[in-house]
């Protein structure tokens, strides 16, 4: 029997002023690259947010878009999510995830987990990691997403 395959629901995240959005409302229509990370990750801040930087210039029709988890109660502010890169500009969107609720909703292995998700809404692939192997069932997964259709 073949799973049936509904979209996602909402993704919800806050914006830096504390302000909840679904993402699947925000970015309705378009294929989504979401890297759920954490700026305390070394594999994160070192090889995947630089990588979903090349994806965003490579790929034109993928919106990328971050999403920090937050594992303690300490505030994230916009300025801690900038202080990773070496201008104050962020390369995309990048949103909070308070009490790590979006990692969890995705049963995410660690971080950087990454999330492909259809123009229709649909988990395509769920992807852990950012080493050469991770890398590569990305790369392989963005071709099939973007020239599905």
């Amino acid at each position: 029997m073949e799973k049936e395959i509904t979209p996602i629901p909402s993704i919800k995240v806050q914006d830096f002023g504390y302000n909840e959005l679904n993402l699947l409302e925000k970015y309705k229509g378009k294929p989504l690259v979401i890297i759920i990370y954490n700026n305390q990750c070394l594999g994160c801040t070192g090889r995947a947010i630089p990588l979903a930087y090349e994806y965003q210039k490579e790929y034109a029709d993928l919106q990328v878009i971050g999403i920090h988890s937050i594992f303690n109660k300490k505030p994230v502010t916009e300025d801690d999510i900038k202080s990773i890169f070496t201008t104050q500009e962020l390369p995309f969107p990048i949103y909070l995830d308070q009490n790590h609720q979006v990692y969890d909703q995705f049963e995410s292995e660690g971080t950087p987990q990454w999330l492909l998700i259809t123009a229709e809404g649909i988990l395509y692939r769920s992807i852990f990691g950012s080493q050469l192997g991770a890398q590569n069932r990305l790369m392989y997964a963005l071709d099939a997403l973007c020239n599905e259709g």
